[in-house]
């Protein structure tokens, strides 16, 4: 069951780069970076994924970041993912996240499945939501 929104963000992809064209599947490495909330604090997030197209043109993707709070409280995440292109040239992506961190204010993320909506732009523009899966 959908639980609790912890969390936003906005921002941009930073880069992009072809890995690999092996067997007409396309590997795309995307990197983006963004401010939003995570359990009601202000964090900067960057990650970077990994998508791997597939013969019905929906994209599979795997990544890795770190959120940072202003204090400097660091909550690492990994992730994996499906995307679809959507009308504007960008990609919808629905998923699952998993978090882990030392800080006291995130413990709650630990050992918890949290599922996202992130969404991209053909311009670049990426903004997103995560929920707690309970």
């Amino acid at each position: 069951m959908l639980g609790d929104e912890l969390g936003t963000v906005s921002g941009e992809m930073t880069g992009m780069r072809v890995l690999s064209t092996d067997g007409g599947h396309a590997v795309t490495e995307v990197s983006f970076s963004g401010t939003g909330t995570l359990l009601g604090t202000t964090v900067k997030d960057m990650g970077t994924y990994e998508a791997v197209s597939q013969s019905d043109g929906t994209l599979f993707a795997e990544g890795q970041g770190i959120s940072m709070t202003r204090a400097g409280e660091t909550i690492t995440w990994h992730g994996v993912g499906v995307g679809s292109f959507n009308e504007s040239g960008g990609v919808n992506w629905r998923g699952a996240l998993f978090y882990e961190t030392a800080a006291a204010a995130f413990a709650r993320l630990n050992g918890i499945c949290t599922v996202f909506e992130f969404n991209t732009e053909e311009s670049g523009k990426v903004s997103g939501s995560l929920y707690e899966w309970k």
